[in-house]
């Protein structure tokens, strides 16, 4: 097989490496995702749970799971895999955010393997995982079919690939662009770039050329006057997510 395509961006790497310190301040700059993270978590749990028959109320309910948690930053999405059972690999291309994820780690007393790499430096090595999450991070890479392309060949047969990202559209625009960055100043200015954001219908696409049948979609969507989100199957007009199975 041939080596994977390296899909970083050092650009989009740069902004998060700037603001590696910040990860587990829930008022910092990663406040968004500290307000999204029970909703993703709802999301990512129940179709782990779907796919692999596992009971949630079980203690560790993802006992025997390898998952990789792409783009892991601090460790918001890893922190908890970890709690429920899941033998986790945490990969980031930013090396400021690993330090970070694995002290904060080590004091909740976790054990979570995070690594200072890309998705291609694992799949080179022929590492092989049940579940792969790619969360608000495809908007972010130089090439989102060889990206989407890695996370197959890292997918063991019937292993499950959430990925979640923001639509492109002009709500997203004013909603993530103007309001997020502009307005509410949540993140600061040119982190994301609205041209580079992938439809649902798009990313569908991209997963089934790589070899993926996706199996569900659902939005992410944010209420201003309770302050909170909440997942929605039908509003995938911004923060959206998808799970594909590997055939």
């Amino acid at each position: 097989m041939a080596d994977p395509v390296n899909s970083i961006d050092p650009s989009e790497v740069a902004k998060f490496e700037a603001m590696a310190a910040e990860w587990w301040d829930p008022n910092g700059k990663f406040k968004p995702l500290h307000m999204l993270n029970p909703c993703r978590l709802d999301y990512i749990t129940t179709q782990i749970a779907t796919q692999f028959g596992r009971d949630l109320k079980a203690p560790r309910p993802f006992e025997g799971l390898r998952l990789l948690d792409i783009g892991c930053g601090g460790g918001l999405l890893s922190e908890p895999m970890a709690r429920l059972g899941a033998t986790v690999v945490g990969a980031d291309a930013a090396e400021g955010n690993i330090p970070v994820a694995r002290l904060h780690a080590e004091q909740s007393g976790l054990e979570i393997d995070y690594r200072h790499c890309a998705a291609e430096d694992l799949a080179t090595n022929g590492e092989q995982f049940d579940v792969v999450l790619a969360l608000e991070i495809i908007e972010h890479v130089a090439d989102p079919q060889g990206f989407v392309n890695t996370i197959q060949s890292l997918m063991k047969p019937g292993g499950l690939m959430i990925c979640s990202t923001l639509n492109r559209n002009p709500k997203s625009y004013m909603v993530a662009i103007i309001g997020a960055e502009r307005v509410m100043r949540w993140l600061p200015v040119g982190t994301h770039e609205w041209s580079k954001f992938v439809t649902p219908d798009e990313l569908y696409e991209l997963s089934r050329k790589a070899g993926l049948d996706p199996v569900d979609r659902r939005g992410m969507v944010f209420n201003p006057l309770s302050w909170t989100w909440s997942l929605s199957a039908r509003d995938l007009s911004v923060n959206y997510a998808i799970a594909a199975v590997k055939r």
